[in-house]
C-alpha cells in the first residue's frame, strides 16, 4: 500500500487504471524528474517529452479510439493528472491544457473534419494547442471580452489580446474565443503560423517557471470559416471546457500535496535534533496527522467526482467544490511540509518550494479560490452574488 493511500482507495480501481497511474508514475520518475531542477532553474519547459506524452497516451486517451485515443475512464484520467503534477505542476498544466482545453472543444464543437484534422495530432504530441480566453482586462469574468470576431465573406478577421496562455509560443493552434458583431461568444481555431498572430513568451515569472506561458497578440488575423467550431455559441462553451480542466486540476494537486508530504516525512525520519530523529517529536507527527489527513479527503473526494463523471451525473460545482477545496489544501500541505525541513526546505534540491510557488498559480488560474467559493454560493442558497 502507498503511504498516502490510508483508506485503501487504490481497491476500487481497476486493473487498467491502476497500470496507467503506474505507467504514468514511471514516465515522471524516469523522464521527467532528471531534467526538472535544470527546466525551473533555466524558466523552461521539456519539450523533448512532448511526442513520449503522446506515446504513452498521457495527453488524449480519454477521448474515443476514432481519433487517436483510447477512451479511458475519468479515474484513469484523473490518475494521470495526479502523477504528473506529483513531477510538476507545468507538467501537469501542459497536459490538462492539451487534453482539457484544446481537444476537448475540437470533439465536442468542432466539425468531423476538424476533429480528424486535430485530434489524433494532438494526441501524439505531434502538435502542440493552447486555450485563448483570459484578457488582460478580464479574467474572472471571461464574458467582459473585447477580442472581436469579424465576418468578411467567407473569413473571418480576429482582433484582441489573450493573456496568461500556457503552451502559447510553442503552440501550432490556438483555440481563442471572440465576439462576434453580434456580441455573442465563439470559437475559432487559428494556426499560429498566421499572419497578424503572435505569441510572446512571458518571463520573470517565478511560479510555474517549467511551464511555457505567453500573451496572444491578434491583429486582423484571417482564417477561413472552415476554422470556426460550428457547434460553440455563447459563453457556456468556453465554461464547459473549463470545467474539463478544473476537473484535472481537482485530481493534479493532490499529486503535488502528496509529493510533498513524503518528501516532510523521509526527512523527518533521518533528520536528528537532540539525539532523536525528528519525526518522533510530537509536533512533528501532529503535523503529518494533519497533513495525511487532508490528503485522504481530497483523495476521496477525486475518486468519487471521477465515478460522477464515468456516470455522465458530474454538475460544474462539483468540480468547484474538488478544485477549491484541492488546492487549498495542497497550499497548506506545502507550507507545512517546508516548515519541517527548515532550512533546507527553501533549497531546489528538494521539490518542496518549487511545489509552493506552483500552487500559487494554480490557485488562481481556472477560477480563484474566492471564485469558486461564489459558485458553490449560489448552488447553496439560490442568490447569485455576482453579475
Amino acid at each position: 500500500m502507498d503511504r498516502t493511500d490510508f483508506y485503501r482507495r487504490e481497491q476500487h480501481f481497476t486493473e487498467e487504471e491502476q497500470l496507467i497511474r503506474n505507467t504514468t508514475r514511471e514516465f515522471v520518475v524516469q523522464e521527467f524528474l532528471p531534467e526538472i531542477q535544470d527546466a525551473w532553474r533555466n524558466g523552461t519547459f521539456p519539450t523533448d517529452l512532448i511526442p513520449k506524452m503522446g506515446a504513452l497516451g498521457l495527453l488524449g486517451a480519454s477521448f474515443p479510439e476514432k481519433y487517436g485515443g483510447s477512451e479511458i475512464s475519468a479515474v484513469a484520467y484523473g490518475l494521470i493528472m495526479e502523477e504528473l503534477e506529483r513531477g510538476d505542476s507545468g507538467l501537469r498544466s501542459f497536459a490538462s491544457v492539451q487534453g482539457g482545453l484544446v481537444m476537448y472543444p475540437i470533439w465536442r464543437y468542432g466539425s468531423e473534419e476538424q476533429k480528424m484534422t486535430w485530434l489524433p495530432r494532438l494526441g501524439r504530441g505531434e502538435a502542440v494547442g493552447c486555450f485563448g480566453l483570459t484578457e488582460p482586462g478580464f479574467g474572472s469574468n471571461p464574458g467582459g471580452m473585447i477580442t472581436r470576431a469579424r465576418r468578411d465573406g467567407r473569413e473571418w478577421v480576429l482582433d484582441g489580446n489573450k493573456m496568461w496562455i500556457t503552451n502559447g509560443a510553442i503552440a501550432d493552434v490556438a483555440v481563442v474565443w471572440a465576439k462576434d458583431d453580434e456580441g455573442t461568444i465563439r470559437g475559432f481555431l487559428v494556426e499560429t503560423d498566421r499572419p497578424g498572430f503572435s505569441a510572446p513568451e512571458i518571463t520573470g515569472k517565478m511560479s510555474l517557471r517549467a511551464s511555457v506561458t505567453s500573451e496572444l497578440v491578434l491583429e486582423s488575423v484571417r482564417i477561413p470559416e472552415g476554422n470556426r467550431l460550428p457547434e460553440a455559441k455563447g459563453l457556456a462553451a468556453p465554461l464547459s471546457c473549463l470545467t474539463q480542466a478544473r476537473y484535472g486540476i481537482a485530481w493534479g494537486v493532490v499529486g503535488a500535496a502528496i509529493d510533498c508530504y513524503e518528501t516532510a516525512l523521509d526527512y523527518a525520519l533521518n533528520r536528528k535534533q537532540f539525539s532523536r530523529k525528528i519525526a518522533g517529536y510530537q509536533l512533528t507527527q501532529t503535523k503529518l496527522a494533519d497533513m495525511l489527513t487532508e490528503i485522504t479527503k481530497a483523495q476521496l473526494l477525486c475518486l468519487h467526482l471521477g465515478w460522477l463523471k464515468d456516470k455522465g451525473t458530474m454538475d460544474f460545482t462539483q468540480v468547484s467544490m474538488a478544485k477549491r477545496n484541492n488546492v487549498h489544501m495542497a497550499r497548506n500541505v506545502a507550507r507545512t511540509s517546508r516548515e519541517i525541513l527548515g532550512a533546507n526546505g527553501i533549497v531546489d534540491d528538494f521539490s518542496i518550494m518549487r511545489h509552493m510557488a506552483n500552487l500559487e498559480s494554480v490557485v488562481t488560474y481556472e477560477g480563484t479560490h474566492e471564485m469558486h467559493g461564489l459558485i458553490l454560493g449560489e448552488k447553496i442558497t439560490g442568490l447569485k452574488a455576482f453579475d
